[in-house]
């Protein structure tokens, strides 16, 4: 590893860990020559996972589309910054072990509004209400009248 302050290329590492989500691995490291330290960040370079849209185009996921999406759905709602990441991340983990290199955003769709229904039933209707383009008010109260059967 290349010194980034004197750029020589012999560093030891000096401590190394996981970081808090366990995707990467943290490094602290000192250079043989000016005994500077600095911190680098180790992970696996994956293969992307790409996102086939209705219309058929295909985008690479990115997991600030689900996190935006649901804020969106959850303003003023008691849901915390954190669970919300903790959604997506746990989206992103199930669809990557899939070992699917292309998933439809529609799996993507059904996959937040599941894990939104558990969470918070207000903010799965406003998502659903976006993510199902319900044309009229019976099509969004049919939604309402199933989940209230189900929590029932």
């Amino acid at each position: 590893m290349k010194c980034p302050f004197c750029g020589y290329m012999d560093t030891k590492v000096v401590d190394s860990r996981a970081t808090e989500e366990g995707s990467s691995i943290r490094r602290r490291r000192e250079c043989i020559r000016c005994g500077r330290r600095f911190t680098t960040y180790e992970r696996l370079d994956e293969i992307p996972l790409m996102v086939v849209k209705k219309d058929g185009r295909r985008e690479v996921f990115s997991r600030e589309k689900i996190i935006t999406g649901v804020l969106k759905a959850s303003q003023k709602r008691p849901i915390s910054y954190e669970v919300i990441e903790n959604l997506a991340r746990d989206i992103e983990r199930d669809l990557r072990n899939r070992m699917d290199r292309e998933v439809s955003s529609k799996i993507i769709g059904e996959m937040v509004m599941e894990r939104l229904r558990q969470i918070d039933e207000v903010t799965y209707v406003r998502f659903a209400s976006v993510y199902r383009q319900f044309k009229d008010i019976g099509r969004f109260m049919e939604e309402l009248e199933k989940l209230r059967q189900e929590t029932d």
